[in-house]
């Protein structure tokens, strides 16, 4: 694969403005087919896009497969653009670039921070057009969803970029150019969503880019003149299979290190070294530059203000369900934290600080669980993942039941057959 140095003076552009773009469409379509086909890229392609076609292809994205999977309709997708903060520079957007875009050919869409497009609108005959690729209201066109355009990229590496037809890493978006930045809250720095133009050719030319920086510069001053909770302290929720982080109304799912790094900061309020870090996700000492990568990269979710350096650390006490559930704990209320525990803590994870901490709220539930002796509770932990092998759990269950009724005889029955599977093993 081809690395040689990008002499353009601005890799963020597409197109330098004394260039073919007839000559450089062709000459990126031959580089595409050459990555897809051989894995090769000329060293003259834009890094930036060359570095996004190999995560694309790391994500399993095939550029011949339909794409723009639709992640929100009907009710669901109004209820959650009506209050998603994007909605509050929209009448922005629209007055310096959706009022002049129709019967343009041009397309103006706003995201949010996953690139779920909010809003698609612009040209009529050109939002026809763009549909058939799915790209309309709800669809999810992230970069991990679709490979590299304007809008997923740009939020992927927090950058104004611009996207020309075919460094787009799927085929069917080869017609189209697109040029996006994404938009943050002002008060902390995290992303919000971007705000994309989409057309033909001629949305490579340099001076769309500038328009799209302009565009986001006075969104964020809308915001920061008129903030509309876009700051809301966040809640995080790591309890069962889906980690998510909370602003709000609006869900943000977690990767599997991300929900790890910030259960260990959360574990650890005094904070971590990158080193001691890097120990607790992985004993066989994780290289430090990826867990400083994977660190900026939590930090423009959480947003500026909320995770410090040196040591790294939660510079605010984050709400959480785990942090509920040890409070109903610790103030002997077991029917709360019964109804809290909604799944393991991250049962997914492997990561040595993270099982540590698993097992420990395990067993402090186990623990309250079986000290209330109360048949409703025990037979719901007897009947969760943590609780269906635990023959003490099963021995306190069947004590507290009457023994002349029907379920004490299936219980008794059934730890006798844990007595069996666990003595033969």
């Amino acid at each position: 694969m081809g690395s040689g140095a990008d002499t353009r003076a601005n890799p963020w552009a597409a197109l330098r403005p004394d260039e073919d773009a007839e000559q450089v469409g062709t000459d990126v379509s031959a580089a595409h087919e050459s990555f897809v086909e051989r894995g090769e890229a000329p060293a003259t392609l834009r890094r930036v896009v060359q570095a996004s076609w190999v995560r694309s292809r790391g994500n399993g994205i095939d550029p011949d497969r339909q794409i723009g999977r639709t992640a929100l309709t009907g009710v669901e997708l109004e209820r959650y653009r009506r209050t998603h903060p994007m909605s509050a520079v929209r009448p922005v957007v629209q007055t310096l670039l959706v009022e002049d875009a129709r019967d343009t050919g041009l397309l103006i869409a706003l995201s949010d921070a996953h690139g779920r497009l909010l809003w698609v609108e612009g040209d009529s005959a050109a939002k026809d057009r763009a549909a058939d690729m799915n790209f309309v209201d709800g669809a999810d066109w992230s970069e991990a969803a679709v490979g590299t355009n304007a809008p997923g990229t740009a939020l992927a590496l927090d950058h104004c970029v611009q996207i020309f037809g075919a460094e787009h890493y799927s085929r069917v978006v080869h017609p189209w150019s697109c040029a996006a930045g994404p938009v943050h809250d002002p008060a902390t720095g995290r992303i919000l969503g971007a705000i994309d133009i989409t057309g033909g050719p001629r949305v490579a030319a340099p001076e769309v880019l500038s328009l799209i920086k302009a565009t986001v510069a006075v969104a964020e001053s809308e915001l920061r003149a008129h903030p509309v909770g876009t700051h809301t302290a966040p809640r995080v929720e790591l309890l069962g299979p889906q980690p998510v982080l909370v602003f709000g109304s609006e869900r943000i799912t977690l990767s599997r290190r991300h929900s790890e790094i910030l259960l260990l900061l959360m574990e650890h309020p005094e904070g971590l070294s990158t080193e001691h870090i890097a120990v607790l996700l992985d004993e066989r000492d994780l290289d430090a530059v990826t867990v400083r990568a994977e660190i900026s990269r939590l930090r423009r979710i959480l947003g500026g203000d909320t995770l410090g350096s040196r040591p790294y650390r939660l510079l605010a006490e984050l709400d959480s369900d785990v942090g509920e559930l040890r409070r109903s704990l610790r103030r002997g209320d077991i029917a709360g934290a019964v109804a809290g525990y909604r799944g393991q803590l991250l049962p997914a994870a492997r990561a040595p600080g993270v099982v540590r901490a698993r097992e420990s709220l395990r067993a402090r539930m186990r623990a309250a669980v079986l000290t209330s002796r109360d048949p409703a509770i025990l037979g719901w932990w007897i009947a969760s993942v943590d609780g269906r092998e635990d023959r003490g759990a099963w021995a306190a269950y069947l004590a507290s039941l009457d023994r002349n009724s029907s379920l004490y005889a299936q219980v008794a029955a059934q730890l006798a057959m844990l007595d069996r599977e666990l003595g033969g093993r």
